[in-house]
C-alpha cells in the first residue's frame, strides 16, 4: 500500500493591522501637499478651456445666464469661416506676426554678439537695460509710442522731417507728415515698432544664455587648428545656438499670432484705418465684448489655436529633428 500525501492547507491570512495616525500621514501627506496645485490648476487652468470648448459650440450671450445656451453645433465655426473679418483679421496677424517677429531675432543675435564679445565687461549693466522694455507696463508703452507716432506733434515725423532738410540723404525721407495712425498703410509698421521694441531686449537675453552655454575650449581648439572667426562662427556658434533658435523663434511665432495690447491700445476696438490692426484676439474679444456672442468668441479662439499649433508644427519641421538637441 502506498502512503496517501496530506494535502497542505494554506495558513489564515494575517489578520490586518488598523492603519495608525502616522500611516496615514506617511501614504496621504505627498498628496495633500500637491493638491493646491492641481485644484487652481483644474479651476484656472483646464476647467476655463473645457468650457471655453463647450461654449464654442452653443449660441449664448453671458447677460442672459447660463440656462439660456442653445447647442448649434458647429455653426459657430462656419459662421467664422464665412466671415470676411475674421479672415481679414487672420491675414493682419500674420502680417504682423512677421514684420515684428523677423527684425526681432535680426537684432537679437548681433546685439547678443556684441554683449558676449565687446561689451562683456558691462554685461550686466547692458542686459537690464536691453530687459527693461519687456517688463514695463505695455499699456505705458503703447501710449508713449501713441504720442511718438503723432501726426501733428511726434517726434517720429519731426526726425523724419529734420532728415529731409540734410542735402543729398534729404530725398530719401518725406516731405509731408505721415499720418501713421490714421492712414491703413502705415499702422501695421506702427504696431510692428512697438512690438519690436518691446521684444528685441528678451529675445537677446535668450541668444545672449545660448552663447554663455557654449563651452570655450571648442574655440580655443578651433583656434589652433586654424579656423577663422567665419569658420568658428559656422561650424560651431550656429549649430549649438540652434536650440535657443528654436525656443525663441517659437515664442515669437506664439506671440505674434496672438498680438492684442498693442494694436488695441493704439488703434482701438476698430483697429484702425481700414481695420489694417485687427488681429484675431482683438476681433475675438470684440466679438465678446460689443456683440455678447461667447459662442462665436469661443470657436474663434479654436480656430487660431489650430493654426498656431499647425504653423508651430511647420516650424518645427523647419529646424528638423535637431532642433531641440543641436545635432543633425
Amino acid at each position: 500500500m502506498t502512503a496517501t500525501p496530506t494535502p497542505i492547507r494554506p495558513s489564515p491570512p494575517a489578520p490586518r493591522r488598523a492603519l495608525s495616525w502616522d500611516d496615514v500621514q506617511r501614504r496621504y501627506a505627498p498628496y495633500i501637499f500637491i493638491s493646491p496645485f492641481f485644484i487652481l490648476f483644474f479651476i484656472f487652468g483646464l476647467f476655463p478651456i473645457l468650457f471655453n470648448a463647450y461654449l464654442s459650440f452653443q449660441s449664448w450671450q453671458p447677460g442672459t445666464g447660463l440656462g439660456d445656451m442653445e447647442f448649434v453645433g458647429w455653426r459657430n465655426y462656419t459662421d467664422n469661416l464665412t466671415d470676411p473679418t475674421f479672415w481679414l483679421s487672420l491675414k493682419n496677424t500674420a502680417i504682423l506676426a512677421v514684420m515684428s517677429g523677423l527684425p526681432q531675432h535680426l537684432l537679437a543675435i548681433p546685439l547678443a554678439f556684441a554683449v558676449y564679445g565687446v561689451l562683456r565687461k558691462m554685461q550686466n549693466l547692458v542686459t537690464a537695460v536691453y530687459f527693461l522694455p519687456y517688463i514695463t507696463s505695455i499699456v505705458a508703452i503703447s501710449v508713449i509710442f501713441f504720442t511718438l507716432f503723432s501726426w501733428q506733434y511726434g517726434v517720429v515725423n519731426a526726425a523724419l522731417n529734420a532728415l529731409h532738410q540734410i542735402p543729398v540723404i534729404g530725398a530719401l525721407f518725406p516731405a509731408d507728415k505721415i499720418n501713421w495712425l490714421g492712414e491703413k498703410e502705415y499702422v501695421q509698421p506702427a504696431v510692428a515698432a512697438v512690438v519690436i521694441w518691446r521684444y528685441t531686449g528678451w529675445n537677446m537675453l535668450l541668444y545672449l544664455a545660448g552663447l554663455q552655454a557654449i563651452p570655450r575650449e571648442l574655440y580655443e581648439a578651433a583656434a589652433v587648428d586654424g579656423a577663422t572667426g567665419g569658420q568658428q562662427f559656422r561650424y560651431i556658434t550656429l549649430p549649438l545656438l540652434r536650440p535657443t533658435m528654436f525656443l525663441a523663434v517659437t515664442l515669437s511665432l506664439i506671440g505674434g499670432l496672438q498680438l492684442f495690447e498693442e494694436p488695441f491700445i493704439l488703434t482701438g476696438t476698430s483697429g484702425g484705418a481700414g481695420q489694417a490692426g485687427l488681429t484675431t484676439v482683438m476681433y475675438m474679444y470684440r466679438t465678446y465684448a460689443n456683440y455678447s456672442d461667447a459662442g462665436v468668441a469661443s470657436a474663434m479662439s479654436w480656430l487660431l489655436f489650430l493654426v498656431i499649433g499647425v504653423l508651430t508644427l511647420i516650424n518645427n519641421r523647419i529646424f528638423g529633428r535637431s532642433g531641440l538637441s543641436g545635432r543633425d
